[in-house]
């Protein structure tokens, strides 16, 4: 299956003194791409806290930065199902120009969470049903 991708936008609120991306907000645009994925198979954030009473926190993030992107850049994040498991799911993770040259690949672990707790609790059955079909 093709992997999931979400346009991104380089404003100069995301660049640093030398006018690339600053290194850190990669890591927002890849949680976007990751929320709008959710949202794409019909899952909102705040409604699983809400009616499952879990949320995802990122447990661990490898990244890998192979070319700068620069203001005004278009982006594209892709998110990619590598493993699901009983309580977390592992993406991979790439940013690309609009011509097509990799920019950033991140392995990135989400583990669903009691959200009272923030004890690990089973991914709910309709979110695992619908990242199965993601695999």
């Amino acid at each position: 299956m093709t992997p999931f991708q979400w346009p991104v936008r380089v404003y100069y609120e995301d660049t640093d003194a030398g006018g690339v991306v600053y290194y850190a907000h990669y890591l927002k645009f890849l949680e976007r791409a990751r929320t709008e994925w959710l949202r794409a198979m019909g899952f909102e954030q705040h409604l699983i806290r809400q009616q499952q009473g879990v949320l995802f926190g990122v447990r661990a993030v490898t990244i890998e930065y192979k070319k700068p992107a620069r203001l005004d850049d278009q982006l594209s994040v892709g998110v990619d199902v590598t493993e699901l498991r009983k309580a977390s799911i592992s993406l991979d993770q790439v940013i690309t120009n609009n011509m097509g040259e990799l920019i950033v690949m991140a392995h990135v672990n989400i583990v669903c969470l009691h959200s009272d707790s923030f004890t690990p609790s089973p991914v709910p059955e309709t979110i695992v049903e619908a990242v199965k079909k993601c695999i």
